[in-house]
């Protein structure tokens, strides 16, 4: 069982910048797959970023590509989201996520995902 703990989400201004953690405990981190995700009031959850589980591929959403950098730290346990230029819409909770097969890659689909933290909250004002 994997279990995982988001932080790092607060009140930002328009154009700033912020760092999500996640902390993963159980399992063996360095072989999954992990995800971001973010679901904003009366909106479906969004995929925002992924990465491999050897860090050799991320992909990102097309809202977010450019502006966001997935990265994880096998040695500390730990997946970041560097998010730049925010704006307005980028306001939202957001999740991180691990795949439980271990060698998968990375995945869009939030139905991909076995576990799930319980997200921290980004708000960007304008």
């Amino acid at each position: 069982q994997v279990q995982l703990v988001e932080s790092g989400g607060r009140l930002v201004q328009a154009g700033g910048s912020l760092r999500l953690s996640c902390a993963t405990s159980g399992g063996t981190f360095s072989t999954y797959a992990l995800g971001w995700f973010r679901q904003a009031p009366g909106k479906e959850r969004e995929f925002v970023a992924t990465i491999s589980w050897g860090a050799g591929s991320t992909y990102y959403g097309h809202s977010v590509e450019g502006r966001f950098t997935i990265s994880r730290d096998n040695g500390k346990k730990l997946v970041y989201l560097q998010m730049n230029s925010l704006n307005a819409d980028d306001t939202a909770v957001y999740y991180c996520a691990a795949r439980e097969t271990p060698y998968s890659s990375g995945s869009y689909y939030s139905k991909d995902y076995a576990y799930w933290g319980q997200g921290t909250q980004v708000t960007v004002s304008s």
